[in-house]
């Protein structure tokens, strides 16, 4: 996997809405934030659109993801926010020029579909907060996106957790937004690097409805080519009444496999929303004492 090169002082970083519709302020405060960092940030030109519920017209939504894809002096890719939409643009994108001279794409939730595409390009991308979510983030797991995209690229050391299975292992990093995983599942956008450590989150499902994604890509014999997993937050969930919180649920799916897994680590729809290198090499090592996480040239 091809990793983009760091960001510098100076340099410029676009902000475009590629699925649902955002507030015009957390765009300004997302502005304030990357200048402090000292970027050059540039808004998309429809990243304010509105039209139904997504950030402007298919059409107004490709034409700003292709000008922050192809502009040469654009050196990061700030999706806005998540939501829905990213699914009805992505394959009608052009990579050509990206794929020569590619740059970091950052985001979460829906950006899901674009972490799988470029993951199929051999390109790695940021799972990281998004302006929309800027104000609501822990201000630590800002500073660590920020370290990340200028390439202070540091380990995770986490607390150990009752539901964690110990082991050591290397290899690529995948996933996003379980329900985007599911959607994608079979599709031209699913990672096709099967022996893959697996992160995944969630939220605002029923949990009915996370046993029944889990259950299915189960069925795929997805989960049997991992090498590990990484669970972060799943947060709001409804149906509490399913008998199992989210991560009893995973538990027990992943109870027939041996590789190790690692419970809550925090990356998801919640203020510790801590960055993660799509597409990296790392290193997990997982004991009684907690979790280390290693990414390669770190």
């Amino acid at each position: 996997m091809f990793r983009p090169p760091y960001l510098q002082s100076g340099d410029k970083v676009a902000l475009v809405s590629p699925a649902g519709i955002i507030d015009p302020l957390s765009i300004h405060d997302a502005v304030e934030v990357l200048r402090s960092w000292e970027l050059n940030p540039i808004v998309g030109p429809n990243a304010a659109a509105t039209y139904g519920y997504f950030a402007g017209r298919d059409e107004q939504r490709l034409q700003d993801m292709q000008w922050a894809l192809d502009d040469e002096d654009i050196r990061a890719i700030f999706c806005t926010r998540g939501g829905y939409g990213s699914l009805r643009i992505v394959e009608q994108l052009d990579y050509s020029i990206f794929q020569g001279s590619p740059k970091w794409l950052i985001g979460f939730s829906d950006i899901t579909v674009f972490h799988s595409k470029l993951n199929t390009l051999g390109i790695e991308s940021m799972h990281a907060p998004m302006p929309k979510s800027f104000r609501s983030t822990n201000p630590a797991a800002l500073l660590r996106l920020k370290e990340f995209l200028f390439g202070k690229i540091s380990s995770y050391r986490l607390p150990p957790h009752p539901f964690n299975r110990e082991g050591i292992v290397q290899a690529e990093l995948t996933g996003g937004n379980l329900t985007l995983l599911h959607c994608l599942r079979s599709s031209v956008l699913e990672c096709k690097h099967q022996s893959s450590i697996l992160f995944m989150e969630d939220v605002g499902e029923n949990l009915y409805s996370i046993d029944r994604m889990l259950q299915s890509l189960k069925l795929t014999d997805k989960f049997s080519k991992l090498q590990g997993l990484i669970v972060g937050d799943f947060t709001e969930m409804k149906g509490l009444n399913f008998g199992k919180d989210a991560y009893e649920i995973i538990q027990e799916v992943f109870a027939d496999y041996a590789y190790p897994i690692c419970f809550g680590f925090p990356a998801g729809h919640a203020e510790n929303n801590f960055p993660l290198i799509i597409g990296s090499t790392i290193e997990m090592e997982i004991s009684a004492t907690g979790t280390t996480i290693h990414f390669q040239n770190d």
